[in-house]
Order: C-alpha cells, then sequence, then structure tokens
C-alpha cells in the first residue's frame, strides 16, 4: 500500500529527527539537483550540521515563506550563505545559518551509496560547482554528444 503524505509535513517530521541528533533519509524531489541527484530516483541522508558549513556542501534549509529547500552552498560571506542547485544558475541568499537544518553526508545515485571522497561527490561539489555560469551549454554539449553515440 503506498501512502501519500504531504512533502512539507514529512520533513517538518524529519527536521525534529535531525534536532535529536538523528541521521535521516530522504527519497529525492524536485530537479533543482539535476544531475547529480535525479527526482525519484535517488535519495539523501541528513543530519543536523556538525561542524561549520563550508562551500561545496549539500544542505537543507527553510526558505522564510516555509518551503524547504535542498541546495548546494556556493558561498560563504559575513551576510550567510549562499546556495545554488546543481541544476541551476540562478543563486539564492543570503540563507541565514539558523534556517539550515540538515547536511547532506551520503547519497544513493544510480543505485550505489556515495560520500565525500568519492569521485561524483567530488566531481559536483567542486568542479561542477565551479561551472556554475555556463551549466545550460555544458547539459546542451552533453545532450548533443549523447545523441550521437
Amino acid at each position: 500500500m503506498v501512502r501519500l503524505v504531504d512533502t512539507r509535513e514529512y520533513l517538518d517530521v524529519l527536521r525534529e529527527l535531525t534536532e535529536e541528533g538523528k541521521e535521516v533519509s530522504l527519497l529525492i524531489s524536485g530537479s533543482s539537483m539535476a544531475p547529480f541527484l535525479i527526482h525519484e530516483r535517488d535519495s539523501v541522508w541528513f543530519r543536523k550540521p556538525d561542524r561549520p558549513l563550508r562551500k561545496g556542501d549539500i544542505v537543507f534549509f527553510r526558505r522564510d515563506s516555509g518551503q524547504y529547500v535542498m541546495h548546494r552552498i556556493c558561498r560563504v560571506e559575513a551576510a550567510g550563505y549562499y546556495l545554488v542547485g546543481d541544476g541551476q544558475t540562478q543563486v539564492e541568499g543570503p540563507v541565514r545559518r539558523e534556517q539550515i537544518f540538515g547536511l547532506i553526508f551520503c547519497v544513493r545515485r544510480k543505485g550505489k551509496k556515495l560520500r565525500p571522497g568519492d569521485f561524483w561527490w567530488d566531481f559536483f561539489e567542486h568542479v561542477w560547482l565551479a561551472l556554475r555560469p555556463v551549466r545550460p551549454a555544458v547539459v546542451k554539449l552533453y545532450g548533443f554528444l549523447k545523441k550521437l553515440s
């Protein structure tokens, strides 16, 4: 039996669990973290941040509107954190530290668990993040080359 649950309510519960020191997992919903994480294919594990947050970290935060978002930190400044999805070029911020409640420490991508230090994790954390301004062109070129093969 499949039971549909409101995403905001579910994330409220997961957020409470992280506040209690628990690690939780979640199936990806949405496309903002593609191509690293794909909607309804991949999962993430996260916990309450246990260290200073830095550029490249994937975090969960809650917008002032109440919407939950998972994005990658692309800049850290005195004003706050600036975040962007791996499938986006538009940076959002500053996000206040108290809005960030989850640090992703592991993902299941294409059925394989990845952690910091794994090739694809590090590629998206460093190389893909640096390619932010030209991501649309890179994706278009990849699609073109894929059609040729």
